[in-house]
């Protein structure tokens, strides 16, 4: 008999809980966010129009710190738009859609990489970041949770802001920050996601995926693992094909036809299974894997549509 992993999945209900569980670690642990001193950008590079952008530290007790961008709105209030990295951990701003008349975040969580560079020694044995290993190895207790948990304390602290529309959240991110906006959207579900866009998203589908390109990572860590059902039931609370039971708001996802790292018919699996709701599936001919040139006007379009 074939063993089916889908078996193995959390429930709708274990997802609910585990959103639940990481709401609760970001409310009652101890957090601070500071802009830091100092232009975002080395002095050689210097342009007027970016001396708003400021480099924010966010500081937890259980994971330490972790960096990031605030690019407030100067038509305030305005709605918030949060990015997340790919699995590089990379940071980045957003001026353009700055400039539409949103506030923008970027949060690179886990502190993997701050303002001058990686972060080395927070390397694993393979020179990868863990976040992913970490949650199955900790059966969801850590990892990806810490990842969530840092960005809905980021979220909440901007929400705050006197240039954001509180509980008005959309999100965005290409490969694991796909994946990321994805799960941040579910999370946020009932918090003011208006729409989400994911550009060739990580963590879709690890079944399907079945080990090959970026999800030899999912392989690796559930073999270190002495039971598979509980390995495969971890992995499967940060899979985004878990979160469709709460994906009620409109959905951007795009696929690189030649995406040998996130294979393209896992973005169409989710694509899918998504249900009854405002939805968009863009597959990019010859498009390898990556931060693709099309997604952002497909992006901002769909931002000015839902945001």
């Amino acid at each position: 008999m074939v063993m089916n992993l889908f078996d193995f999945y959390p429930t709708s209900e274990e997802i609910n809980d585990w959103i639940d569980g990481i709401c609760e670690l970001a409310d009652n642990s101890k957090f601070s966010m500071n802009i830091l001193d100092g232009f975002a950008f080395d002095v050689n590079i210097r342009a007027s129009n970016f001396d708003h952008i400021k480099k924010i530290k966010g500081t937890t007790d259980y994971s330490g710190d972790f960096y990031g961008y605030w690019q407030p709105c100067y038509s305030a209030p305005a709605p918030l738009i949060v990015h997340v990295p790919g699995y590089g951990a990379e940071m980045s701003i957003h001026p353009s859609i700055n400039a539409m008349g949103y506030n923008v975040m970027h949060i690179s969580p886990l502190g993997y990489v701050n303002h001058n560079g990686a972060v080395e020694e927070k390397r694993d044995e393979l020179g990868d970041w863990p976040v992913l290993s970490d949650t199955i190895s900790s059966e969801g207790k850590e990892g990806y949770k810490y990842w969530l948990a840092n960005c809905v304390s980021s979220i909440k602290w901007a929400m705050q802001q006197p240039s954001v529309i509180p509980n008005r959240v959309s999100f965005f991110g290409t490969s694991q920050g796909g994946g990321g906006a994805l799960l941040l959207a579910s999370i946020f579900r009932d918090m003011g996601t208006r729409c989400v866009c994911a550009d060739e998203p990580f963590l879709t589908n690890l079944v399907l995926a079945n080990g090959r390109g970026a999800y030899n990572k999912v392989s690796r860590a559930v073999s270190k693992c002495k039971n598979e059902r509980i390995a495969w039931h971890s992995a499967g609370l940060f899979d985004t094909i878990s979160h469709v039971h709460r994906m009620t708001f409109p959905v951007l996802l795009t696929a690189g036809a030649a995406d040998t790292v996130c294979p393209p018919e896992t973005v169409k699996s989710l694509y899918d299974k998504l249900g009854d709701i405002t939805k968009a599936f863009v597959m990019l001919k010859d498009e390898s894997h990556g931060y693709t040139s099309q997604f952002m006007p497909l992006c901002e379009a769909w931002f000015r549509l839902y945001a």
